[in-house]
Protein backbone atom coordinates (compact mmCIF):
# COMPACT_ATOMS: atom_id res chain seq x y z
CA UNK A 1 0.00 0.00 0.00
CA UNK A 2 2.42 2.42 1.38
CA UNK A 3 1.57 6.03 1.68
CA UNK A 4 -2.38 6.75 1.19
CA UNK A 5 -3.15 9.16 -1.79
CA UNK A 6 0.43 9.51 -2.43
CA UNK A 7 0.76 7.75 -5.64
CA UNK A 8 -2.05 10.57 -6.53
CA UNK A 9 -0.14 13.68 -5.35
CA UNK A 10 2.86 12.76 -7.00
CA UNK A 11 0.97 12.17 -10.77
CA UNK A 12 2.47 15.38 -12.20
CA UNK A 13 6.04 14.02 -11.45
CA UNK A 14 5.12 10.71 -13.45
CA UNK A 15 7.09 10.00 -16.62
CA UNK A 16 6.13 7.40 -19.39
CA UNK A 17 9.99 5.78 -20.94
CA UNK A 18 10.98 3.72 -23.35
CA UNK A 19 11.77 0.09 -22.02
CA UNK A 20 15.55 0.19 -23.72
CA UNK A 21 15.67 3.43 -21.35
CA UNK A 22 16.75 0.56 -18.61
CA UNK A 23 19.51 -0.65 -21.19
CA UNK A 24 22.51 -1.56 -19.38
CA UNK A 25 21.42 -0.88 -15.37
CA UNK A 26 20.71 -2.78 -12.44
CA UNK A 27 17.16 -3.13 -11.09
CA UNK A 28 15.78 -4.27 -7.92
CA UNK A 29 12.51 -5.55 -8.10
CA UNK A 30 10.20 -5.98 -4.64
CA UNK A 31 9.41 -9.38 -5.97
CA UNK A 32 6.11 -9.52 -3.79
CA UNK A 33 4.78 -6.52 -5.78
CA UNK A 34 5.04 -8.33 -9.07
CA UNK A 35 3.70 -11.04 -7.54
CA UNK A 36 0.43 -9.64 -6.30
CA UNK A 37 0.35 -7.66 -9.53
CA UNK A 38 0.03 -10.30 -12.25
CA UNK A 39 -1.70 -12.73 -9.46
CA UNK A 40 -4.20 -9.88 -9.95
CA UNK A 41 -4.59 -10.42 -13.94
CA UNK A 42 -5.33 -13.92 -13.45
CA UNK A 43 -6.99 -14.82 -10.27
CA UNK A 44 -9.10 -17.85 -11.55
CA UNK A 45 -8.22 -21.33 -10.57
CA UNK A 46 -7.44 -22.05 -13.88
CA UNK A 47 -5.15 -19.40 -14.30
CA UNK A 48 -3.81 -20.40 -11.37
CA UNK A 49 -3.15 -24.47 -11.96
CA UNK A 50 -1.76 -22.99 -15.39
CA UNK A 51 0.60 -20.82 -13.86
CA UNK A 52 -0.36 -17.94 -16.09
CA UNK A 53 1.53 -15.22 -13.26
CA UNK A 54 4.73 -17.01 -13.69
CA UNK A 55 4.60 -16.87 -17.26
CA UNK A 56 3.86 -13.32 -17.01
CA UNK A 57 6.80 -13.21 -15.09
CA UNK A 58 9.09 -15.13 -17.14
CA UNK A 59 7.91 -12.66 -19.74
CA UNK A 60 8.84 -9.42 -17.96
CA UNK A 61 12.40 -11.35 -16.92
CA UNK A 62 12.72 -11.76 -21.00
CA UNK A 63 12.22 -8.52 -22.01
CA UNK A 64 15.06 -7.04 -19.10
CA UNK A 65 17.31 -9.41 -20.20
CA UNK A 66 17.47 -8.39 -23.80
CA UNK A 67 17.96 -4.71 -23.12
CA UNK A 68 21.05 -6.01 -20.69
CA UNK A 69 19.22 -4.90 -17.81
CA UNK A 70 20.72 -6.80 -14.79
CA UNK A 71 17.74 -7.84 -12.22
CA UNK A 72 17.63 -8.58 -8.36
CA UNK A 73 15.03 -10.08 -6.83
CA UNK A 74 14.22 -8.23 -3.24
CA UNK A 75 11.89 -10.60 -1.12
CA UNK A 76 10.37 -9.06 2.00
CA UNK A 77 11.28 -10.86 5.62
CA UNK A 78 9.74 -10.53 8.76
CA UNK A 79 7.00 -8.10 9.48
CA UNK A 80 8.01 -4.96 11.41
CA UNK A 81 5.98 -4.85 14.76
CA UNK A 82 4.83 -1.59 14.10
CA UNK A 83 2.77 -3.00 10.85
CA UNK A 84 1.46 -5.66 12.89
CA UNK A 85 -1.86 -3.94 13.28
CA UNK A 86 -2.13 -3.11 9.64
CA UNK A 87 -1.40 -6.51 8.47
CA UNK A 88 -3.96 -8.20 11.18
CA UNK A 89 -6.48 -5.75 9.30
CA UNK A 90 -5.52 -6.84 5.62
CA UNK A 91 -5.74 -10.46 6.88
CA UNK A 92 -9.55 -9.65 7.74
CA UNK A 93 -9.02 -11.17 10.63
CA UNK A 94 -11.33 -9.27 13.10
CA UNK A 95 -9.08 -7.94 15.16
CA UNK A 96 -9.10 -4.42 16.16
CA UNK A 97 -6.22 -2.13 16.91
CA UNK A 98 -5.34 -3.00 20.63
CA UNK A 99 -3.51 -1.17 23.21
CA UNK A 100 -0.52 -2.81 22.89
CA UNK A 101 -0.53 -2.69 18.85
CA UNK A 102 -0.28 0.91 19.67
CA UNK A 103 2.48 1.03 22.28
CA UNK A 104 5.02 -1.14 20.73
CA UNK A 105 8.27 -0.55 22.35
CA UNK A 106 8.47 -4.29 23.62
CA UNK A 107 7.26 -6.03 20.12
CA UNK A 108 8.87 -8.01 18.28
CA UNK A 109 8.34 -8.56 14.28
CA UNK A 110 6.25 -11.29 13.10
CA UNK A 111 8.23 -13.98 11.04
CA UNK A 112 6.02 -14.60 7.93
CA UNK A 113 3.91 -18.13 7.09
CA UNK A 114 6.58 -19.65 4.50
CA UNK A 115 3.79 -22.78 4.06
CA UNK A 116 1.02 -20.06 2.40
CA UNK A 117 -0.09 -20.13 -1.08
CA UNK A 118 1.62 -16.96 -1.85
CA UNK A 119 4.92 -17.58 -0.12
CA UNK A 120 4.97 -21.06 -2.79
CA UNK A 121 4.68 -18.50 -5.65
CA UNK A 122 7.08 -16.41 -4.34
CA UNK A 123 9.45 -19.37 -3.59
CA UNK A 124 8.57 -20.37 -7.89
CA UNK A 125 9.31 -16.91 -8.72
CA UNK A 126 12.86 -17.46 -7.15
CA UNK A 127 13.54 -20.49 -8.80
CA UNK A 128 13.05 -19.70 -12.22
CA UNK A 129 15.00 -16.55 -11.52
CA UNK A 130 17.99 -18.32 -10.19
CA UNK A 131 18.27 -20.48 -13.68
CA UNK A 132 18.08 -17.27 -15.33
CA UNK A 133 21.01 -16.45 -13.61
CA UNK A 134 19.22 -13.73 -11.62
CA UNK A 135 20.06 -13.49 -7.95
CA UNK A 136 17.79 -13.16 -4.81
CA UNK A 137 18.16 -10.76 -2.25
CA UNK A 138 15.87 -12.12 0.93
CA UNK A 139 14.85 -8.76 3.34
CA UNK A 140 15.26 -8.35 7.00
CA UNK A 141 11.89 -6.87 7.12
CA UNK A 142 10.52 -4.42 4.79
CA UNK A 143 11.65 -5.49 1.14
CA UNK A 144 10.59 -2.19 -0.63
CA UNK A 145 13.12 -0.78 2.32
CA UNK A 146 16.33 -2.96 1.07
CA UNK A 147 15.56 -1.65 -2.60
CA UNK A 148 15.31 1.74 -1.57
CA UNK A 149 18.77 1.15 0.42
CA UNK A 150 20.27 -0.18 -2.55
CA UNK A 151 19.39 2.73 -5.04
CA UNK A 152 20.17 5.51 -2.09
CA UNK A 153 23.95 3.30 -2.05
CA UNK A 154 24.51 3.55 -6.21
CA UNK A 155 24.33 -0.03 -5.87
CA UNK A 156 21.34 -0.30 -8.25
CA UNK A 157 19.90 2.76 -10.78
CA UNK A 158 16.04 1.93 -9.66
CA UNK A 159 13.73 -0.04 -7.84
CA UNK A 160 10.52 -1.70 -9.24
CA UNK A 161 7.57 -1.84 -6.69
CA UNK A 162 3.94 -0.63 -6.12
CA UNK A 163 4.35 0.38 -2.16
CA UNK A 164 4.53 4.43 -2.71
CA UNK A 165 6.57 4.42 0.93
CA UNK A 166 9.74 3.67 -0.73
CA UNK A 167 10.44 7.30 -1.27
CA UNK A 168 10.41 8.07 2.49
CA UNK A 169 12.97 4.97 2.84
CA UNK A 170 15.51 7.02 0.90
CA UNK A 171 14.67 5.73 -2.81
CA UNK A 172 15.69 7.67 -5.56
CA UNK A 173 14.16 6.65 -8.83
CA UNK A 174 11.49 4.14 -8.65
CA UNK A 175 9.72 2.34 -11.37
CA UNK A 176 5.60 1.63 -10.62
CA UNK A 177 4.39 -0.11 -13.98
CA UNK A 178 5.61 -2.27 -16.79
CA UNK A 179 3.85 -2.69 -20.02
CA UNK A 180 5.62 -5.02 -22.75
CA UNK A 181 2.91 -4.42 -25.71
CA UNK A 182 3.39 -1.40 -28.38
CA UNK A 183 7.83 -1.69 -27.80
CA UNK A 184 7.38 -1.86 -24.22
CA UNK A 185 7.57 1.12 -21.63
CA UNK A 186 8.25 1.78 -17.87
CA UNK A 187 6.44 4.85 -15.61
CA UNK A 188 9.04 6.27 -13.80
CA UNK A 189 9.36 8.50 -10.78
CA UNK A 190 13.06 10.50 -10.31
CA UNK A 191 12.86 11.89 -6.63
CA UNK A 192 15.11 15.19 -8.22
CA UNK A 193 11.62 15.78 -9.89
CA UNK A 194 9.11 15.42 -6.94
CA UNK A 195 11.88 17.99 -4.86
CA UNK A 196 11.47 20.68 -8.08
CA UNK A 197 8.20 20.28 -8.69
CA UNK A 198 6.40 19.71 -5.80
CA UNK A 199 8.88 21.11 -2.98
CA UNK A 200 8.51 17.82 -1.10
CA UNK A 201 11.73 15.90 -0.11
CA UNK A 202 11.86 12.59 2.20
CA UNK A 203 10.90 14.85 5.79
CA UNK A 204 8.19 16.30 3.80
CA UNK A 205 6.27 12.82 2.57
CA UNK A 206 7.45 11.20 5.97
CA UNK A 207 5.23 13.72 7.00
CA UNK A 208 2.23 13.26 5.06
CA UNK A 209 2.80 9.71 5.58
CA UNK A 210 1.52 10.80 9.52
CA UNK A 211 -1.44 13.04 8.59
CA UNK A 212 -3.13 11.02 5.70
CA UNK A 213 -1.83 7.19 6.54
CA UNK A 214 0.63 4.53 5.97
CA UNK A 215 1.36 0.65 7.00
CA UNK A 216 2.49 2.46 9.91
CA UNK A 217 -0.31 5.04 11.10
CA UNK A 218 -3.49 5.58 11.04
CA UNK A 219 -3.35 9.11 9.92
CA UNK A 220 -5.07 12.14 11.14
CA UNK A 221 -9.14 11.72 10.48
CA UNK A 222 -10.78 14.18 7.95
CA UNK A 223 -7.19 15.14 6.59
CA UNK A 224 -7.27 15.61 3.09
CA UNK A 225 -4.07 15.26 0.31
CA UNK A 226 -4.96 19.09 -0.55
CA UNK A 227 -5.00 19.86 3.28
CA UNK A 228 -1.89 17.92 3.73
CA UNK A 229 0.30 19.45 1.17
CA UNK A 230 -0.41 22.85 1.97
CA UNK A 231 0.56 22.15 5.75
CA UNK A 232 3.29 20.31 4.77
CA UNK A 233 4.96 23.18 2.54
CA UNK A 234 4.50 25.74 4.82
CA UNK A 235 6.23 24.52 7.57
CA UNK A 236 9.42 23.52 5.05
CA UNK A 237 11.58 20.09 4.62
CA UNK A 238 14.09 21.11 6.67
CA UNK A 239 12.69 21.68 9.85
CA UNK A 240 9.07 19.86 10.07
CA UNK A 241 10.39 16.28 11.42
CA UNK A 242 11.76 18.75 14.21
CA UNK A 243 8.54 20.29 14.36
CA UNK A 244 6.57 16.39 14.64
CA UNK A 245 9.19 15.44 17.19
CA UNK A 246 9.21 18.75 19.46
CA UNK A 247 5.60 19.66 19.20
CA UNK A 248 3.62 16.52 17.51
CA UNK A 249 0.97 17.55 15.52
CA UNK A 250 -0.11 20.27 17.16
CA UNK A 251 1.43 22.55 14.87
CA UNK A 252 -1.15 21.38 12.29
CA UNK A 253 -3.99 22.58 14.46
CA UNK A 254 -2.53 26.18 14.22
CA UNK A 255 -1.63 25.86 10.60
CA UNK A 256 -5.53 25.64 10.59
CA UNK A 257 -6.63 27.94 13.18
CA UNK A 258 -4.50 30.85 11.69
CA UNK A 259 -6.28 30.58 8.52
CA UNK A 260 -10.34 30.78 10.03
CA UNK A 261 -9.48 34.18 11.98
CA UNK A 262 -12.37 35.10 10.44
CA UNK A 263 -14.92 32.91 11.73
CA UNK A 264 -17.45 32.56 14.46
CA UNK A 265 -15.43 32.04 17.89
CA UNK A 266 -17.98 28.98 18.55
CA UNK A 267 -17.44 27.33 15.37
CA UNK A 268 -13.56 27.61 15.89
CA UNK A 269 -13.55 26.21 19.05
CA UNK A 270 -15.97 23.48 17.65
CA UNK A 271 -13.41 22.59 14.96
CA UNK A 272 -10.68 23.24 17.27
CA UNK A 273 -11.64 20.71 19.74
CA UNK A 274 -12.55 18.33 16.69
CA UNK A 275 -8.89 18.54 15.55
CA UNK A 276 -7.74 17.85 18.91
CA UNK A 277 -9.73 14.78 19.25
CA UNK A 278 -8.41 13.44 15.66
CA UNK A 279 -5.01 14.10 16.09
CA UNK A 280 -4.81 11.75 19.30
CA UNK A 281 -5.18 8.81 16.95
CA UNK A 282 -3.98 6.35 19.65
CA UNK A 283 -6.53 7.21 22.09
CA UNK A 284 -3.77 8.74 24.58
CA UNK A 285 -4.70 11.63 26.28
CA UNK A 286 -0.94 11.91 27.37
CA UNK A 287 1.02 14.16 24.31
CA UNK A 288 4.30 11.77 25.49
CA UNK A 289 2.67 8.76 24.46
CA UNK A 290 1.27 10.40 21.31
CA UNK A 291 4.88 11.68 20.53
CA UNK A 292 6.08 8.48 20.87
CA UNK A 293 4.19 6.82 18.71
CA UNK A 294 5.13 9.59 15.69
CA UNK A 295 8.81 9.09 16.92
CA UNK A 296 8.33 5.63 16.24
CA UNK A 297 6.99 5.72 12.69
CA UNK A 298 10.08 8.57 11.90
CA UNK A 299 12.55 5.79 13.28
CA UNK A 300 10.92 3.42 11.02
CA UNK A 301 11.38 5.27 7.28
CA UNK A 302 14.31 7.07 8.91
CA UNK A 303 16.42 3.53 10.02
CA UNK A 304 14.45 0.47 8.36
CA UNK A 305 16.17 -3.06 9.14
CA UNK A 306 17.93 -3.95 6.11
CA UNK A 307 21.35 -5.58 5.02
CA UNK A 308 23.89 -2.81 4.98
CA UNK A 309 25.52 -2.19 1.38
CA UNK A 310 28.60 -3.90 2.46
CA UNK A 311 27.22 -6.98 3.86
CA UNK A 312 27.69 -10.71 2.25
CA UNK A 313 23.73 -10.97 1.52
CA UNK A 314 24.63 -7.76 -0.78
CA UNK A 315 27.81 -8.84 -2.29
CA UNK A 316 26.22 -12.05 -2.96
CA UNK A 317 23.01 -10.73 -4.64
CA UNK A 318 25.06 -8.12 -6.64
CA UNK A 319 27.38 -10.75 -8.50
CA UNK A 320 26.78 -11.93 -11.57
CA UNK A 321 25.18 -15.40 -12.06
CA UNK A 322 25.40 -18.06 -15.64
CA UNK A 323 21.97 -18.42 -17.59
CA UNK A 324 21.43 -22.17 -16.89
CA UNK A 325 19.60 -23.16 -20.11
CA UNK A 326 18.93 -27.20 -18.87
CA UNK A 327 17.69 -26.12 -15.63
CA UNK A 328 15.39 -23.67 -17.34
CA UNK A 329 14.16 -26.07 -19.98
CA UNK A 330 13.37 -28.22 -17.46
CA UNK A 331 11.64 -25.53 -15.20
CA UNK A 332 9.56 -24.88 -18.16
CA UNK A 333 8.31 -28.28 -18.78
CA UNK A 334 7.37 -28.62 -15.26
CA UNK A 335 5.14 -25.21 -14.81
CA UNK A 336 4.38 -24.69 -18.45
CA UNK A 337 4.28 -28.45 -20.25
CA UNK A 338 6.62 -26.27 -22.93
CA UNK A 339 9.27 -28.87 -24.82
CA UNK A 340 12.82 -27.67 -25.01
CA UNK A 341 12.31 -26.34 -28.77
CA UNK A 342 9.57 -23.62 -27.54
CA UNK A 343 11.50 -22.58 -24.33
CA UNK A 344 14.74 -21.79 -26.87
CA UNK A 345 12.86 -19.96 -28.84
CA UNK A 346 11.55 -17.97 -26.18
CA UNK A 347 14.52 -17.27 -24.16
CA UNK A 348 17.70 -17.58 -26.83
CA UNK A 349 17.35 -14.74 -28.92
CA UNK A 350 17.38 -12.42 -26.17
CA UNK A 351 20.37 -14.11 -24.13
CA UNK A 352 22.08 -13.52 -27.74
CA UNK A 353 20.92 -9.55 -27.85
CA UNK A 354 22.05 -9.95 -24.18
CA UNK A 355 25.75 -10.86 -25.34
CA UNK A 356 25.66 -8.54 -28.47
CA UNK A 357 25.16 -5.52 -26.03
CA UNK A 358 27.55 -6.51 -23.51
CA UNK A 359 30.32 -6.49 -26.33
CA UNK A 360 29.28 -2.86 -27.58
CA UNK A 361 29.84 -2.01 -23.70
CA UNK A 362 33.13 -3.64 -23.87
CA UNK A 363 33.90 -1.89 -27.37
CA UNK A 364 32.65 1.20 -26.15
CA UNK A 365 34.68 1.42 -22.76
CA UNK A 366 38.03 0.36 -24.91
CA UNK A 367 37.47 3.47 -26.99
CA UNK A 368 36.84 5.59 -23.91
CA UNK A 369 39.87 4.57 -22.85
CA UNK A 370 41.55 5.58 -25.87
CA UNK A 371 42.10 1.83 -27.47
CA UNK A 372 40.13 1.54 -30.03
CA UNK A 373 41.17 -2.39 -31.72
CA UNK A 374 39.46 -3.35 -34.58
CA UNK A 375 37.13 -6.25 -34.75
CA UNK A 376 39.27 -9.24 -35.55
CA UNK A 377 41.97 -7.59 -33.03
CA UNK A 378 39.38 -7.86 -29.24
CA UNK A 379 40.21 -10.58 -27.02
CA UNK A 380 36.57 -11.22 -26.43
CA UNK A 381 35.14 -12.86 -30.09
CA UNK A 382 32.04 -10.73 -31.45
CA UNK A 383 28.85 -13.05 -30.56
CA UNK A 384 27.59 -12.09 -34.51
CA UNK A 385 28.83 -14.14 -37.45
CA UNK A 386 27.17 -12.65 -39.95
CA UNK A 387 24.06 -10.22 -41.18
CA UNK A 388 22.19 -12.31 -43.25
CA UNK A 389 19.67 -10.19 -43.75
CA UNK A 390 17.69 -6.21 -43.55
CA UNK A 391 15.01 -6.27 -41.86
CA UNK A 392 11.76 -3.31 -40.20
CA UNK A 393 9.93 -4.65 -37.13
CA UNK A 394 7.72 -2.75 -35.73
CA UNK A 395 8.70 0.50 -37.77
CA UNK A 396 12.54 0.10 -36.16
CA UNK A 397 15.54 -1.27 -39.03
CA UNK A 398 16.58 -4.23 -37.65
CA UNK A 399 19.17 -6.98 -39.01
CA UNK A 400 19.19 -10.79 -39.41
CA UNK A 401 21.95 -12.22 -37.81
CA UNK A 402 23.77 -15.61 -37.44
CA UNK A 403 25.60 -16.29 -34.02
CA UNK A 404 28.85 -17.29 -32.77
CA UNK A 405 29.15 -20.31 -30.40
CA UNK A 406 25.59 -20.18 -28.95
CA UNK A 407 23.94 -23.80 -28.85
CA UNK A 408 20.55 -23.91 -29.97
CA UNK A 409 20.01 -20.68 -31.73
CA UNK A 410 21.39 -19.96 -35.57
CA UNK A 411 19.53 -16.70 -36.59
CA UNK A 412 17.63 -13.98 -35.00
CA UNK A 413 16.87 -10.52 -35.26
CA UNK A 414 18.87 -7.44 -33.53
CA UNK A 415 18.12 -3.81 -33.74
CA UNK A 416 20.45 -1.89 -36.68
CA UNK A 417 21.75 0.37 -34.52
CA UNK A 418 22.70 -1.96 -31.81
CA UNK A 419 24.59 -3.66 -34.44
CA UNK A 420 26.22 -1.22 -36.16
CA UNK A 421 27.66 -0.36 -32.40
CA UNK A 422 28.89 -3.29 -31.38
CA UNK A 423 30.43 -4.37 -34.76
CA UNK A 424 29.96 -1.98 -37.89
CA UNK A 425 32.43 -3.43 -39.81
CA UNK A 426 29.66 -6.21 -40.09
CA UNK A 427 27.98 -4.09 -41.75
CA UNK A 428 30.25 -2.85 -44.31
CA UNK A 429 30.84 -6.51 -44.96
CA UNK A 430 27.18 -7.34 -45.23
CA UNK A 431 26.67 -3.97 -47.85
CA UNK A 432 29.65 -5.17 -49.62
CA UNK A 433 28.27 -8.45 -50.09
CA UNK A 434 24.93 -7.04 -51.28
CA UNK A 435 26.37 -4.66 -53.84
CA UNK A 436 28.54 -8.21 -55.30
CA UNK A 437 24.97 -9.94 -55.76
CA UNK A 438 22.91 -7.52 -57.29
CA UNK A 439 25.91 -6.71 -59.59
CA UNK A 440 25.82 -10.56 -60.24
CA UNK A 441 22.22 -10.74 -60.54
CA UNK A 442 22.21 -7.81 -63.08
CA UNK A 443 24.58 -9.59 -65.48
CA UNK A 444 22.30 -12.78 -65.57
CA UNK A 445 19.11 -11.08 -65.95
CA UNK A 446 19.78 -8.13 -68.20
CA UNK A 447 22.34 -9.89 -71.53
CA UNK A 448 23.73 -7.14 -73.80
CA UNK A 449 22.07 -6.93 -77.04
CA UNK A 450 24.08 -8.66 -79.18
CA UNK A 451 23.65 -11.55 -76.72
CA UNK A 452 20.44 -10.58 -76.62
CA UNK A 453 19.59 -11.07 -80.46
CA UNK A 454 21.72 -14.48 -80.80
CA UNK A 455 19.44 -15.91 -77.92
CA UNK A 456 15.92 -14.80 -79.61
CA UNK A 457 17.40 -16.01 -82.95
CA UNK A 458 18.63 -18.96 -81.44
CA UNK A 459 15.53 -20.24 -79.56
CA UNK A 460 13.15 -19.18 -82.88
CA UNK A 461 15.07 -21.65 -85.35
CA UNK A 462 15.09 -24.13 -82.86
CA UNK A 463 11.25 -23.91 -82.23
CA UNK A 464 10.42 -23.84 -85.95
CA UNK A 465 12.37 -26.65 -86.49
CA UNK A 466 10.42 -28.65 -83.88
CA UNK A 467 7.32 -27.63 -85.48
CA UNK A 468 8.66 -28.62 -88.36
CA UNK A 469 9.21 -31.94 -87.74
CA UNK A 470 5.98 -32.38 -85.76
CA UNK A 471 4.12 -31.36 -89.38
CA UNK A 472 6.36 -33.63 -91.53
CA UNK A 473 5.78 -36.87 -88.95
CA UNK A 474 2.15 -35.96 -89.40
CA UNK A 475 1.83 -35.91 -93.03
CA UNK A 476 4.61 -38.95 -93.73
CA UNK A 477 1.36 -41.20 -92.92
CA UNK A 478 -0.64 -40.06 -96.22
CA UNK A 479 2.12 -39.95 -98.16
CA UNK A 480 0.69 -42.91 -100.45
CA UNK A 481 -2.69 -40.97 -101.26
CA UNK A 482 -0.96 -38.23 -102.42
CA UNK A 483 0.55 -40.13 -105.53
CA UNK A 484 -2.60 -41.60 -106.23
CA UNK A 485 -4.92 -39.09 -105.97
CA UNK A 486 -2.73 -35.55 -107.46
CA UNK A 487 -4.58 -34.54 -110.91
CA UNK A 488 -1.57 -33.85 -113.29
CA UNK A 489 -2.04 -31.09 -116.05
CA UNK A 490 -0.14 -32.93 -119.19
CA UNK A 491 -0.32 -36.14 -120.06
CA UNK A 492 2.62 -38.09 -118.80
CA UNK A 493 3.03 -41.96 -118.65
CA UNK A 494 6.49 -41.78 -116.91
CA UNK A 495 6.38 -42.83 -112.84
CA UNK A 496 6.45 -40.13 -110.82
CA UNK A 497 9.65 -39.04 -108.89
CA UNK A 498 10.38 -36.72 -105.75
CA UNK A 499 13.21 -34.20 -106.54
CA UNK A 500 14.18 -32.64 -102.83
CA UNK A 501 17.19 -31.09 -104.20
CA UNK A 502 14.88 -28.23 -105.91
CA UNK A 503 15.19 -25.47 -103.53
CA UNK A 504 12.24 -24.02 -105.06
CA UNK A 505 10.29 -26.53 -103.64
CA UNK A 506 10.65 -25.65 -99.65
CA UNK A 507 7.91 -23.75 -98.50
CA UNK A 508 8.18 -20.74 -95.82
CA UNK A 509 6.83 -23.00 -92.44
CA UNK A 510 4.54 -19.35 -91.98
CA UNK A 511 2.69 -20.44 -95.36
CA UNK A 512 2.17 -24.05 -94.94
CA UNK A 513 -1.24 -24.10 -94.21
CA UNK A 514 -1.99 -22.41 -97.18
CA UNK A 515 -0.22 -24.41 -99.48
CA UNK A 516 -0.53 -27.82 -99.18
CA UNK A 517 1.18 -29.73 -101.99
CA UNK A 518 3.85 -28.72 -105.24
CA UNK A 519 4.23 -30.48 -108.20
CA UNK A 520 7.33 -29.70 -110.75
CA UNK A 521 7.64 -31.26 -114.05
CA UNK A 522 10.55 -30.68 -116.52
CA UNK A 523 10.36 -30.28 -120.14
CA UNK A 524 12.92 -33.20 -121.04
CA UNK A 525 11.26 -35.84 -119.12
CA UNK A 526 7.92 -36.50 -117.47
CA UNK A 527 8.06 -36.54 -113.94
CA UNK A 528 5.69 -35.73 -110.85
CA UNK A 529 6.90 -33.54 -107.84
CA UNK A 530 4.69 -33.92 -104.76
CA UNK A 531 5.25 -31.42 -101.84
CA UNK A 532 5.86 -33.48 -98.33
CA UNK A 533 5.25 -30.74 -95.96
CA UNK A 534 2.04 -30.32 -96.40
CA UNK A 535 0.25 -32.83 -93.37
CA UNK A 536 -2.64 -32.75 -95.67
CA UNK A 537 -3.92 -36.32 -96.98
CA UNK A 538 -5.83 -35.43 -100.63
CA UNK A 539 -9.24 -37.40 -100.48
CA UNK A 540 -10.79 -35.68 -103.57
CA UNK A 541 -9.63 -34.36 -107.30
CA UNK A 542 -7.79 -31.35 -106.68
CA UNK A 543 -7.12 -27.92 -109.36
CA UNK A 544 -3.96 -27.68 -110.32
CA UNK A 545 -2.52 -24.69 -111.78
CA UNK A 546 0.63 -24.07 -113.65
CA UNK A 547 3.43 -21.64 -111.82
CA UNK A 548 5.96 -20.81 -114.31
CA UNK A 549 9.94 -21.58 -113.00
CA UNK A 550 12.64 -19.60 -114.13
CA UNK A 551 14.35 -22.09 -116.27
CA UNK A 552 11.24 -22.49 -118.56
CA UNK A 553 9.49 -25.21 -116.87
CA UNK A 554 6.34 -24.98 -115.09
CA UNK A 555 5.06 -26.11 -111.78
CA UNK A 556 1.96 -27.63 -111.06
CA UNK A 557 0.57 -26.32 -107.84
CA UNK A 558 -2.26 -28.29 -106.10
CA UNK A 559 -4.58 -26.46 -104.28
CA UNK A 560 -6.44 -27.10 -101.18
CA UNK A 561 -9.40 -26.12 -100.04
CA UNK A 562 -9.74 -25.53 -95.44
CA UNK A 563 -12.94 -28.35 -96.17
CA UNK A 564 -10.38 -30.76 -97.68
CA UNK A 565 -7.43 -30.79 -95.16
CA UNK A 566 -7.96 -33.71 -92.48
CA UNK A 567 -5.30 -33.22 -89.56
CA UNK A 568 -6.11 -34.80 -86.38
CA UNK A 569 -7.08 -33.11 -83.35
CA UNK A 570 -3.94 -33.90 -81.19
CA UNK A 571 -1.63 -32.34 -84.00
CA UNK A 572 -3.97 -29.55 -84.48
CA UNK A 573 -3.40 -28.97 -80.58
CA UNK A 574 0.65 -29.51 -80.32
CA UNK A 575 1.25 -27.35 -82.99
CA UNK A 576 -1.12 -24.31 -81.58
CA UNK A 577 0.61 -24.97 -78.34
CA UNK A 578 4.05 -24.87 -79.72
CA UNK A 579 3.29 -21.61 -81.54
CA UNK A 580 2.07 -19.71 -78.51
CA UNK A 581 5.16 -20.97 -76.66
CA UNK A 582 7.08 -19.32 -79.33
CA UNK A 583 5.36 -15.88 -79.08
CA UNK A 584 5.43 -16.00 -75.16
CA UNK A 585 9.19 -16.85 -75.44
CA UNK A 586 9.89 -13.77 -77.54
CA UNK A 587 7.97 -11.46 -75.34
CA UNK A 588 9.98 -12.48 -72.39
CA UNK A 589 13.55 -11.97 -73.76
CA UNK A 590 12.17 -8.39 -75.85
Amino acid sequence: MGVKNLWDILESCKKTLPLHHLQNKRVCIDLSCWMVQLQNVSKSHSCMKQKVYLRGLFHRLRALIAVNCTIVFVTDGSIPAIKLSTYRRRLNSGCEVTQDDRNLPNVISLRRNMGSEFSCMIKEAKVLGMALGIACLDGIEEAEAQCALLNSESLCDGCFTLDSDVFLFGARTVYRDICLGDGGYVTCYEMTDIQRRLGFGRNSLITLALLLGCDYSQGVHGMGPESACQIVKSAGDNVILQKVASEGLSFVKKKRSSKKQGAISKCNNSKENSLDHDMNINGSKHDSQRDDQHLQVIDAYLKPKCHSADSDAVHRALAQYPFQRAKLQQICAQFFEWPPEKTDEYILPKIAERNLRRFCNLRSTSSDLGLKLPLHKIPVKCPVSKIIKHRRVQGRDCYEVSWEDLDGLKTSIVPADLVESACPEKIVEFEEETAERKKQNHRKTRPNKSEKGSSVTEIDLKLQRLLLDIELESSSVHNASFSSNVEISESHTAAPEVDLTNQDLWLDPKSSDDISCNEVGPSTAKSEVIDLLSPSPPRQSRIVSKFPKSNGQCIDVIDLSESETDVSPEHERKARELRLFLASIRDEIS
